[in-house]
């Protein structure tokens, strides 16, 4: 977990609109996240590699996967993740379906 990640799940829980047909509460959402927090593992992010992906806001995740020895990012958006001018041969981009499916 890094700074910009946990910035960004704390606003997508606190979207009321976008979480109207979750069935948790907006307390029992800060809980769940709470509760992830405390089972990952916080990585700082010395050196900024800037793959340039597709959309800017996302190269974060590669740069908190590097930092992190992470094997795999798991994303719904992988096709964004990919398209980087900056690739890692030794970091996957997995769905969730296919990382279900590897584990």
């Amino acid at each position: 977990m890094g700074a910009a990640l946990f910035t960004e799940y704390e606003d997508i829980l606190a979207r009321e609109a976008l979480m109207a047909k979750s069935p948790l509460s907006a307390v029992e959402r800060r809980q769940l996240l709470g509760s992830f927090l405390s089972v990952g593992e916080w990585v700082r992010i010395y050196f900024l590699w800037r793959p340039n992906l597709p959309d800017e806001a996302d190269n974060h995740l590669v740069e908190l996967a590097i930092a992190g020895g992470a094997v795999a990012i798991v994303t719904n958006n992988a096709r964004d993740v990919l398209g980087g001018q900056l690739s890692f041969p030794q970091l996957q981009v997995l769905t969730p379906a296919q990382f279900l499916n590897a584990i």
